[in-house]
């Protein structure tokens, strides 16, 4: 079954066929499905709460058909996984971001502010997706759930610290760069902000990686509209 982009079918599958030793590629399994499910979508925080949810299902009914390898294991990686995947989401806003900031937009701008305030909600989103998603799964997952959520949320996801780190960073680059009288006009910035959905959907995951590397000639079709608005 296809639900927000996953194949659930799947997923139980590998959950409910998993063994001790393959926690890992469990893990890596989780972080693909998710990443595939959010590639070439607004990277929204509707849409990672869908994604997560899904796969947060997924995972409790392939745990509870395992008899071998004890849930709290499997939902372990699950969380594990969805966590990796996040990262990269947030590697994709940073990235859509950053050249907003290159441009010279300032914090006053909405749609850079709304961006900013997302960004930082990306672990709640993930954290509260997956406790709803858990609290309708069967009875016998409900102990393992509530034992692994409780050790995530203790220790925090990587994928929040790296968000936190994010908008720091970039909060800092732009007081930067305001001071140093950096800004773009008006008009340049306004293009700029309309064409940040594109900019940061799920297409951006899959370049994160090339982009990090200097492969900025890769990018998406909005980095040529910002373009022609500087003529």
């Amino acid at each position: 079954m296809l639900k927000s982009g996953i194949d659930q079918d799947a997923l139980i599958q590998q959950f409910a066929q998993a063994s001790a030793k393959g926690t890992a590629q469990l893990r890596k399994g989780v972080t693909d499905a998710t990443l595939k499910a959010l590639q070439g979508r607004e990277l929204s925080l509707k849409n990672i709460r869908a994604v997560v949810k899904s796969v947060t299902q997924a995972a409790s009914a392939g745990a509870a058909q395992n008899t071998n390898v004890d849930p709290e294991g499997l939902l372990n990686s699950a969380v594990a996984g969805l966590d990796d995947a996040l990262i990269k989401a947030v590697e994709a806003n940073k990235l859509a971001l950053q050249r907003f900031v290159d441009q010279g937009m300032s914090l006053q701008q909405k749609p850079l502010q709304e961006a900013l305030s997302n960004l930082e909600k990306f672990e709640d989103t993930m954290f509260a997706a997956i406790k709803k998603a858990a609290a309708g799964a069967d009875t016998p997952m409900t102990g393992p759930w509530s034992q692994v959520m409780e050790q995530f949320q203790k220790a925090g996801s990587k994928s929040g610290l790296q968000a936190t780190a994010t908008v720091a960073q970039l909060t800092d680059q732009m007081q930067t760069t305001l001071r140093d009288s950096r800004a773009a006009s008006l008009k340049a910035v306004q293009t700029l902000a309309d064409s940040y959905t594109a900019m940061v959907s799920g297409v951006l995951l899959g370049l994160s990686d090339a982009f990090s590397q200097g492969g900025v000639a890769a990018a998406p079709a909005p980095a040529a509209k910002s373009s022609r608005a500087k003529k």
